[in-house]
This record gives C-alpha cells, sequence and structure tokens, in this order.
C-alpha cells in the first residue's frame, strides 16, 4: 500500500467480502476472518509508516521495535468495527535518535490508522502516547511499578497489558515483556486480589425475577448492550481465572480452552462459559450497524426486534444467567482474599 488512503480503500473491499461471505459462516471461522483481516491492515499500516518515516528524511528504524496490540485486538476478538488499543516496545540498545524517531513514529502511526478506519482510543491506550511507548527495560519498571501500586487506575493498567499480542516488529520484544508480566503476576496473592476488585464491577443485566435488563431511556431504551453487559463480564472472568492459574494466553477462547483442559476450576461452570462467549461474539455481530464512509460503525446494542426473536433472546437470557453465576464465584473468592489480609 502506497497511502493511508490505499490502505483504507483496501478494508473497505477486505470488509465487502466478508459481509458477502457472512452467511452460513460458523462463529470461530467468522471471527478468525475479520482478526486476520485486521491484523494484515495493522502490518501494513506498520510498514507503510517505516516507509513514510524513511522518505520524510528520518531514515530507518534506529534500533528494533515491536509493535503490540491490546483490548479486542490483543484477544483477537476485534469485529468489523474497531479502535486502536496498541503500544510499541523498543530494543534498549543506545542510539541517539532513538526517542526522537519513535515519537514520531508513534504519532504518525496512530495517524494512518485513523486514516485507515480504526478511530483514536479515547482512553490514550495507543503507541503515540508516553505511557505505552518504551524501551524493554522501561516496561519491566513500568509493570513493576503498576504492580507495587493495587489502587484501581494502575490495577487497570495491569489488566489492560494482559491482553498483549504481538503484531509487527521484533518478538523477542514481546516475548521478553511476557515474561517479565508474568513473572511479576504468579504466585502474587495481593494483585490477584486486586485484579478481583477490578474485576467484579459489571453492569446489571438481569432483575431479581431472572428477566433481562434492558436500557430504559434514551435512544437505546429496550435495546440491550451486549458488549457491557455480556461480552466484558465474561471476558474480565476468564482473564481472571487465566491470570489466577498462569495461563498465559490473551485470547479469551484459548484461556478458556486451557483452563478446561487443565481443569482449573468446575468444568461445570468452563465448559458453559466457553459457549456462551460463541454466543457473545456472534451477538456482537448482530448488534445494531450503520455505513460511514465505506466503513461499518456499531452502536454495541442489540435491538428491541432482535429480541423478539425467541431462540435468540433464550441463548442470551441463560448466558447472562451464566454471567451472574460467575459474578457470584468471582465475589466469593474476594470476599475470601480479603479475610486473609484482615
Amino acid at each position: 500500500m502506497r497511502s493511508p488512503e490505499a490502505l483504507r480503500a483496501k478494508r473497505v473491499e477486505m470488509q465487502r467480502e466478508l459481509v458477502e461471505a457472512e452467511v452460513g459462516r460458523d462463529i470461530l471461522g467468522w471471527n478468525a476472518s475479520i482478526n486476520d483481516m485486521h491484523d494484515r491492515l495493522m502490518k501494513h499500516a506498520v510498514e507503510l509508516c517505516e516507509r513514510e518515516m524513511g522518505e520524510a528524511g528520518f531514515g530507518p528504524p534506529p534500533v528494533s521495535y515491536a509493535f503490540v496490540v491490546f483490548g479486542s485486538a490483543g484477544r483477537q476478538e476485534q469485529t468489523l468495527w474497531s479502535d486502536q488499543d496498541n503500544g510499541l516496545i523498543l530494543s534498549d540498545v543506545e542510539h541517539i535518535d532513538k526517542q526522537s524517531y519513535f515519537e514520531e513514529f508513534g504519532r504518525r502511526l496512530t495517524d494512518i490508522l485513523e486514516i485507515t478506519g480504526y478511530d483514536k482510543c479515547e482512553g490514550k491506550v495507543m503507541c503515540s502516547e508516553p505511557r505505552w511507548c518504551r524501551t524493554s527495560s522501561e516496561w519491566a519498571s513500568q509493570l513493576e511499578e503498576w504492580r507495587g501500586d493495587l489502587s484501581w487506575e494502575p490495577v487497570r493498567y495491569l489488566i489492560i497489558a494482559s491482553d498483549l499480542r504481538h503484531i509487527a516488529g521484533d518478538m523477542d520484544l514481546a516475548d521478553k515483556w511476557r515474561r517479565d508480566f508474568y513473572d511479576g503476576v504468579r504466585g502474587n496473592v495481593a494483585l490477584h486480589a486486586a485484579i478481583l476488585r477490578n474485576t467484579v464491577r459489571h453492569k446489571k443485566t438481569l432483575n431479581v425475577l431472572g428477566q433481562v435488563v434492558t436500557e430504559r431511556f434514551g435512544d437505546h431504551a429496550g435495546d440491550f448492550d451486549v458488549k457491557y453487559g455480556m461480552y466484558i463480564p465474561l471476558v474480565n472472568a476468564a482473564r481472571c481465572f487465566a491470570l489466577q492459574h498462569d495461563v498465559e494466553e490473551s485470547s479469551t477462547l484459548k484461556r478458556l480452552e486451557r483452563l478446561i483442559q487443565f481443569e482449573a476450576t468446575s468444568l461445570p461452570l468452563l465448559e458453559p462459559t466457553y459457549e456462551a462467549f460463541l454466543t457473545a461474539l456472534r451477538l456482537r455481530g448482530l448488534t445494531e450497524a450503520t455505513e460511514h464512509e465505506g466503513l461499518l460503525e456499531s452502536s454495541g446494542y442489540l435491538l428491541s426486534d432482535e429480541l423478539k426473536k425467541k431462540e435468540q433472546f433464550y441463548e442470551l437470557r441463560d448466558g447472562l444467567i451464566l454471567v451472574r453465576k460467575l459474578h457470584r464465584v468471582l465475589q466469593r473468592q474476594l470476599r475470601f482474599a480479603e479475610r486473609r489480609r484482615a
């Protein structure tokens, strides 16, 4: 690709092909195809950024680096619409131009991705931000600092970081980052309790009678928030169990597969969680979507008309019942952890 605009056009083309092929596709294959598209586009964006840097007189990268992603990209769970959650890991090798080069590189890369159709992250989890663009040793120090402060925000950063996945550049840098991360988390009882505290908060989705709670007011009155009502609670629970049991995967599905394989916790709970997560992925693809300049955008809500389809509604309700069970398990774990600390 010779320009960000060409990359955007390629994304529109690939998206159209995926939409046309959607009918009859199993959710695992559909999810894999979408995320393969995003990976290819992001790799092209990195290559394009390097070329632009060279043409602008900055030359080639002065040291090796890794471009990594977090969030749904890190977990390989992106929908056709997706924003940015990314970072850079830089080599510790000294070079006089290293800082200035990668400051410019991060700004240009996030701009290229934005033109391609990936909105900039509202939480500023992007390689253009100093917090998410560091040398390998700086990252190790940052992870240690976050582990040493168990207040809400540092623990949130660690949770975000746990979904890291390598996309382009030096794989060894990403592998070292992951070793630093998991060495610091493994067996850290206080940190696990802090992660639990961050995890047990989620949107109420069932009332006392077990009925699905939809939006009461606003433009989405009567609709259901799939992302924060079902998908994110399942993501958070699987991540929490994975960190507790030394499962070093970033994908929710792979985390659940490994947990089931290891019989890490109750199989009667884990196996339905895997199936519920597949349902959540499928329902995310059915949320209200509109096309803007060739690219799809979604509100994240399942419209009331979709909720009237009985089979779909019952799948959603069963998934939410499971979310409630998982929430109660995590709450019990947190109460036990806090009693041990008292």
